[in-house]
């Protein structure tokens, strides 16, 4: 049963406050795509390497995946509204300090204190979207989604490209341009965006949990980006921090099993479509960020295009999302059925990633194009049709740690593949030049470090041995993607069809059958009842 203050909002009204949650999502996602086309300069700029290039976009990830359920929990407890709000101040602080850095290490820092804020916002706004609209209806306003974040991207790089090839701005507008419209949503919002508060007495919030999942990512995150470089896969560093790893994951498992208020709740994660919607959003958050970040760098290392060009060049990808998104949202809110079109996103995913598997640097730009266009129609059709299967099966009550849920995991696994990504490319990468150096008689590491990304600084000879390396080993990295895709594939298809309900809320009796079902094996069963009855 919908809620009485739904049932007396206007449409306009509806779409007054869209409007402002659109605009933080556009937002959060430009932080991203801007930088995607101006890292090359950034980097170059800043004497960074190729392992800070890759941290540059992880430092963001990795404090957004790691925040991003705590938001979820605060969503499910405090007022919504004011915690959007707050994730836009720090989006904004970190924004402006990021642009103000003076080297690669400020600015991986204050990208990590901005990634805060974007975990913030990529979870409350699909919580505030979903305290709303009923899933059914929200299918339509994904097409919106879809389209919001297509502009973003395809925007972002373009924007990006421009601001660094123009003299007057440089790369800090990279950085600095966001803040002008965070502001504006932050007004926005406060006059269109009016949502229900949940307070609860004595409520507990899972530091200990999140801690312990904050360090146990990052200390994967951190053996993955160093490991086969600094120091060897079988070294004293590997068994310290793997051991750690799974020692300081196995321990918030068990801290979220008994907290009263869990960061993640395991009773959502253990329902098979949710689990299944996790393991799926772990291969979509990989195409999503690793598409974007090394795209950009094959089109202007690998082939020497401008920031400019390359932004570019990458408009199939964006392009992609938005037709997909926009159709199938319209598709799903019209049959309510949502399991075809996650499966048939995967399978695209995969499609995708198998083609541009093959690039080089002298790869057709219209093969490179199709490649790219089917990576970003299949992450329209699966991304945010992953976390609307997700929240039709939990109650309103429960929708931002479910939201959230799903954020966390297809955030980690953007973490991840760009942290993996990115170090076997630097690794290709090194080996190659190195070889290719040799070759041609020339002394030098011509590794992953400063010199090899700055090019201005080069001979020509050089600069060519570097842009071949670059783009010959790009494909190998979306060949991984594609085999690790094909569980995104296994698992939409493994996922329990269901009907999107009609109703904001679980139906009375679909609650009490979860709470039954919680009491019997712990493992709730809403997707498993049809749940378009009122």
């Amino acid at each position: 049963m919908s809620a009485p203050t739904t049932d007396a909002r206007t449409y306009r009204q509806l779409l007054e406050a869209l409007s402002g949650l659109l605009l933080v999502l556009f937002v959060a996602m430009l932080s991203s795509t801007v930088v995607s086309t101006a890292l090359p300069k950034i980097i170059g700029a800043l004497n960074g390497s190729q392992t800070q290039y890759t941290w540059v976009v992880t430092a963001t990830l990795l404090t957004a995946t790691a925040t991003t359920p705590i938001w979820g929990k605060l969503a499910d407890l405090f007022n919504k509204k004011l915690l959007i709000q707050i994730s836009i101040v720090i989006f904004v602080i970190g924004s402006a300090v990021a642009g103000a850095s003076q080297n690669a290490g400020e600015l991986i820092a204050a990208r990590a204190f901005q990634g805060i804020g974007v975990g913030g916002l990529q979870a409350l706004v699909q919580v505030a979207i979903a305290a709303m609209i009923p899933p059914r209806e929200r299918g339509r306003y994904n097409g919106y989604l879809g389209g919001v974040m297509a502009l973003a991207t395809v925007g972002g790089p373009l924007l990006g490209g421009l601001i660094v090839d123009t003299s007057w701005l440089g790369w800090r507008w990279c950085f600095y341009i966001g803040v002008p419209v965070a502001i504006i949503a932050l007004i926005l919002l406060q006059l269109t965006l009016h949502l229900p508060t949940n307070r609860r007495d004595n409520v507990k919030i899972d530091y200990l949990g999140a801690t312990l999942i904050a360090a146990g990512v990052s200390l994967l995150l951190i053996w993955i980006s160093f490991v086969d470089d600094t120091f060897a896969w079988l070294s004293w560093q590997t068994y310290a921090m793997v051991g750690g790893t799974i020692i300081l994951l196995a321990l918030a498992v068990l801290v979220e099993s008994r907290a009263a208020e869990p960061i993640i709740p395991l009773p959502i994660v253990r329902q098979r479509n949710t689990a299944l919607a996790i393991l799926a959003s772990l291969a979509v958050g990989m195409a999503m960020f690793g598409g974007a970040v090394f795209l950009g760098q094959y089109f202007q290392i690998g082939r020497g295009y401008s920031p400019t060009e390359a932004g570019l060049l990458t408009i199939p990808l964006m392009a992609g999302v938005l037709v997909t998104s926009i159709v199938s949202g319209r598709m799903i809110t019209k049959t309510g059925r949502i399991k075809p079109y996650i499966i048939a996103g995967a399978v695209v995913l995969v499609a995708g990633f198998a083609v541009l598997s093959t690039i080089d640097h002298q790869t057709a730009l219209w093969y490179v194009g199709i490649g790219m266009f089917l990576v970003g129609a299949g992450v329209g059709m699966s991304m945010q049709n992953l976390v609307l299967a997700v929240q039709n099966t939990v109650a309103l009550k429960d929708i931002g740690a479910a939201s959230s849920t799903v954020a966390f995991f297809r955030s980690l696994g953007g973490t991840i593949g760009v942290s993996v990504l990115g170090a076997v490319l630097a690794r290709r990468v090194t080996d190659q030049i190195t070889h290719d150096l040799a070759a041609a008689g020339v002394q030098g590491t011509g590794s992953g470090g400063a010199s090899a990304l700055n090019l201005t600084a080069l001979p020509e000879p050089i600069v060519h041995i570097i842009r071949a390396a670059y783009g010959d080993a790009t494909g190998h990295i979306f060949l991984i993607s594609a085999i690790i895709g094909i569980v995104g594939i296994i698992a939409a298809v493994a996922m329990r069809p269901v009907m999107l309900r009609d109703s904001l809320d679980l139906p009375d009796e679909l609650k009490a059958a979860a709470i039954a079902a919680d009491a019997i094996d712990g493992a709730p069963a809403i997707d498993q009842v049809d749940t378009t009855r009122r």
